[in-house]
């Protein structure tokens, strides 16, 4: 049931689709006798839809989430194992066209192979199973050994766990397969804006991680980069939106412990 909530509950949220939501509202309300109302509402709409497409604002929440955790120390030692939260390949795509298809967030298996590379003896898993709704495709991990391939990385290295559908599963099915080991140090990577509510679920199912984070969408220091896209605004709002809605549902729900999880 939480799986099937947070994927309806997640998209009925998200700025751009309420947004416009509002807007066609608004435009079908102008041909009734709540046409004042259907000015305000299509007009609100357009306003904020433009002041979030030309404002910083979803770079501003981005950078909080990834500012929370700093780039892996490579003086702390070498990790025992290396796990790899998915989410950098599109399953629909890959089945399309027989071939591995990446997305935005392909930075974590850039950070995967060069983890591979720098630490050979360490175990690797890469977790990621079918989450989409109904579940109605294939694991996004059973694309990873095609992958690998590429990128110069022996699939005997890599672990797939196929079951999980998010970030909680990911943790849960994750320490069920390797079964660390008191005094192990294991990396988590995933995109630097998820891996608050990544490291929060992993403490919270009692698998002592540290945090490798990748995949930066905003620049350091609270700098911002301008872009020629409006629609890259909204976009950047969408994601922070879904990703501190994340962060307060997993922590009502029990499956953090903080709101904001810390180094």
């Amino acid at each position: 049931m939480f799986f099937v909530l947070s994927k309806t509950i997640t998209f009925l949220l998200l700025p751009s689709n309420l947004l416009i939501v509002c807007g066609l509202a608004g435009v079908v309300l102008l041909m009734t006798r709540w046409r004042r109302l259907g000015v305000w509402l299509a007009g609100a709409s357009l306003v904020v839809m433009a002041l979030v497409a030309f404002l910083p604002v979803g770079a501003l929440l981005l950078s909080t989430l990834e500012s929370r955790f700093p780039r892996w120390d490579v003086s702390q030692g070498a990790p025992d194992g290396i796990i790899v939260l998915g989410g950098a390949i599109n399953p629909r795509a890959s089945a399309a066209y027989d071939m591995p298809m990446v997305n935005g967030d392909a930075g974590r298996l850039v950070a995967m192979a060069k983890l591979a590379r720098a630490f050979p003896n360490a175990r690797i898993v890469y977790t990621a199973g079918d989450a989409s709704l109904f579940a109605d495709g294939v694991a996004e991990a059973t694309f990873v050994h095609p992958l690998l391939d590429s990128l110069g990385v022996s699939r005997d290295r890599v672990m797939l766990e196929t079951r999980s559908r998010n970030t909680v599963e990911n943790a849960l099915f994750t320490k069920e397969m390797v079964q660390p080991k008191p005094g192990e140090r294991w990396l988590l990577v995933t995109s630097a804006f998820h891996m608050p509510r990544a490291i929060g679920v992993f403490r919270h199912v009692g698998f002592a991680v540290d945090a490798y984070p990748s995949n930066w969408r905003t620049l350091p220091g609270g700098k911002f980069e301008m872009t020629q896209q409006l629609s890259a605004g909204l976009g950047a709002f969408d994601l922070a939106v879904h990703e501190w809605l994340g962060l307060i549902v997993y922590r009502i729900t029990g499956k953090t412990d903080a709101l904001l999880p810390a180094p």
